[in-house]
Parts: structure tokens; sequence; C-alpha cells
């Protein structure tokens, strides 16, 4: 059995639900099966042979606590993919909710990144045994380049070379790099990013770096899928929901699936969070994936990268 708009509802015209199923929202989902199965199943396949559960948990801006909780219910209802960064000041509270959560470590993907302050080669090395020590873990699944700090970037690289090899790290990757800035590390180094980590939804489908990485088997991972929520109401996402049956959060959140991509998007909401999973159950047609396509506006809701040197 799926679940669908109606089980989940999540919109301006629906907000007194956040109250209504709060704190026992968990005996609201006694179906989820279903949405469990293919939230756990769905992965996607890296060119550093690993692979990332399509669909994760981003904690951006999380508090500790809300951060614990937040992860603490995605990962009952199936998310096995949590999404965290150094700046994010939480990886204590993701490796703690995950350890209490009793699901083995080895079934959930977790991701970390280097914060911009801590790039370099030697600065590197030390900054995953920071949050190494932090998430309560021998390794990540994935480590990350923040972003792409000029003069720093090649060396921080070597260094995330340096941290597969040892181990610490399943697998490295990049964020918020463009295509010359990728185009200069596969120049320079020898491991291909396994992923590149940027917003991406239909109002800023970057279609030269989509295809760029997609020409180089390397893995996009969309963030702020639904564009930190500025076009959620947009009558655009709210007609192609309407006709689908499902909520605006879902329709974006498809759309990048989709395309291939991993998607985190980011909530505290237990509500939203299950809302944001249940995007397996239906698919968006090519002649409306076609449709969306055309919505891009080059909106962008966090930094730019496009004018690092």
């Amino acid at each position: 059995m799926g679940i669908g708009k109606g089980f989940f509802v999540y919109s301006q015209k629906h907000q007194n639900l956040e109250n209504s199923l709060a704190p026992n929202y968990f005996f609201h989902y006694l179906c989820l099966n279903t949405m469990l199965d293919t939230i756990t199943s769905s992965h996607i396949p890296t060119n550093q042979n690993t692979n990332v559960p399509a669909l994760g948990l981003g904690v951006w801006k999380s508090k500790p606590k809300e951060c614990y909780a937040a992860v603490e219910a995605a990962l009952r209802f199936g998310y096995r993919h949590i999404d965290s960064a150094a700046i994010y000041g939480n990886e204590s509270s993701v490796g703690e909710a995950i350890r209490d959560s009793g699901i083995p470590r080895s079934d959930v993907f977790v991701v970390t990144k280097l914060w911009n302050a801590d790039q370099g080669y030697k600065e590197a090395l030390a900054a995953m045994d920071r949050s190494l020590e932090k998430l309560g873990m021998d390794y990540v699944d994935m480590y990350l380049i923040h972003f792409p700090v000029t003069g720093k970037r090649l060396d921080s690289w070597k260094a995330l070379e340096k941290i597969k090899e040892s181990g610490k790290a399943k697998s490295i990757g990049v964020s918020n790099f463009m295509v010359s800035h990728l185009e200069e590390l596969i120049k320079e180094t020898s491991i291909l990013p396994a992923m590149n980590q940027v917003e991406f939804h239909p109002f800023l489908n970057d279609t030269k770096l989509f295809d760029y990485c997609r020409s180089k088997g390397i893995l996009l991972e969309a963030y702020s899928p639904l564009a930190h929520g500025k076009k959620l109401e947009d009558p655009k996402v709210t007609a192609m929901a309407e006709k689908y049956g499902k909520t605006n959060a879902q329709i974006l959140i498809r759309w990048s699936l989709q395309k291939g991509n991993v998607v985190i998007p980011k909530s505290v909401n237990p509500n939203r969070i299950a809302e944001n999973g249940t995007v397996f159950d239906f698919s968006i047609s090519e002649a409306d994936m076609k449709e969306m396509d055309s919505w891009n506006e080059n909106y962008r809701t966090c930094w730019d990268p496009s004018d690092v040197l």
C-alpha cells in the first residue's frame, strides 16, 4: 500500500496537521512497509564502487537536539542516508541518533564535508579526524570538499585521496563545484570525484553542469530540491502536484530523482520528512518532465560558486 497526498499533508492549507500528529505520529503510519522498502532499497552506484541511497536527509542548520530527533525520525521512516557537514555543528547528534536507532552502522550512508577554513592538505587530514571523533565513527561513506576554495581545493583533494586510501572515507567527492572546477580537478588529480553536491531543482536546472557530470560518471546530488520553499507554492508546481495527486514538495523531489540524481531534502519536521520520502510510488511522465525542465530561471537560493576562480 502506497502512502499518498492524503496521508502526509504538508502545504499552507494543511499545516494544522503538524501539531495534530505529534507526538504520536508513528502510530499514524502503520502502513509504512512499502515506503520503508522503497526508500531503503533505492540506490545509485558511484564510480568508486559505493552505492548511495537515492534519497537522504539533509541536516543543514539543524540545531543539535532537533537534528537528533530528525535523524531518528528519518531512520524510522526508512531513510538510510544522512548528509551532514563540519560547519553544521551537528555531527555529534547525527552519530548519536544513528547509534541509538539500533540500525547497523553499515546500513546507513553517512556523508560529511570539509569546511573552507580547514582546506589544505594537512588541515584536511586533521579535519577528517575531528569529524570522525564527533560522529563517533571509524569511517564515513562519503567525504566531500564543501566549496571550491581558490588555491586550496587541489591540495584538499589530494588529502581526500589519502583519506580514502586509509579507509576513513569509503568514497570522496565535492560540493558546489562548477564545470571549470571539475575540469581542473580531473586534470591535476588521480581519482575522479564520486559525487558533486549542488543546489538543483527545476528553477535552477544547470544543464551544462548536469551534462558534464553525467559524461564523466560523476553522480549529481541535489541539495535544496525545494528551493528553500521559495518556489514551493509556485502555480506551475501546484498544478503539476494536483495532476498527480501529490504534494508540491513530492513533485519537486520526484523530478530530481527521475533526472537520476541523489536528493537530500532538509527538514526537522517528522511529517515533512515522511512526506518527502513518499516519492517512489509514482512517476512523472516524459512530457511533464520536459515541461518541468523548461521552468529553469537560474534561480539560486544558496551561495553562488560560478564566479570562483
